[in-house]
């Protein structure tokens, strides 16, 4: 297949997979109150990891200049879920990384783990867009199912 076909057809696969996976803020009075649909567990944690750094800041301005692994465990969905939330929270705020991609991986054994490869760049506040800083995720609110699909709901305290 010519080069420039199969270009035209990864960026069509690439589309169609965008429409499939997507994030939206759920009414809330003080937090950010998210849902994420996606086809699979693994792009739903994708997902709600850039639900987070887009609530933090502008990932448009994000350019992957360094690439970053890390792991999380969980002893079961939900908590891996927060223990995942959390974590981009900190590499964001704390760290002061602004993530443009991630890679996930989920495997459960005795307890659930994520490994990731991120990439992105040092955090320029205004640069990147400052918006608002999350304190942490909480479990309040927290949902996921897995049916044709899977969605999720979780709430950030602002």
């Amino acid at each position: 297949m010519p080069l420039r076909l199969t270009v035209y057809f990864n960026s069509l696969i690439t589309e169609i997979h965008r429409k499939n996976m997507s994030y939206k803020y759920l009414e809330h009075a003080t937090d950010a109150f998210i849902e994420v649909k996606a086809k699979t567990m693994e792009e739903a944690f994708l997902v709600a990891g850039k639900s987070v750094v887009e609530t933090i800041i502008d990932s448009k301005n994000i350019q992957e200049i360094e690439e970053k692994y890390i792991k999380v465990v969980g002893e079961n969905i939900h908590n891996l879920l927060y223990n995942w939330l959390e974590e981009i929270v900190t590499i964001t705020i704390t760290d002061g990384f602004a993530i443009k991609n991630f890679s996930v991986n989920i495997k459960k054994n005795k307890e659930y783990q994520i490994v990731s490869k991120i990439s992105g760049e040092k955090l320029n506040l205004k640069k990147h867009n400052y918006k608002v800083e999350i304190k942490s995720p909480t479990f309040h609110l927290m949902e996921i199912k897995e049916n044709d699909g899977v969605l999720m709901r979780y709430l950030l305290d602002l």
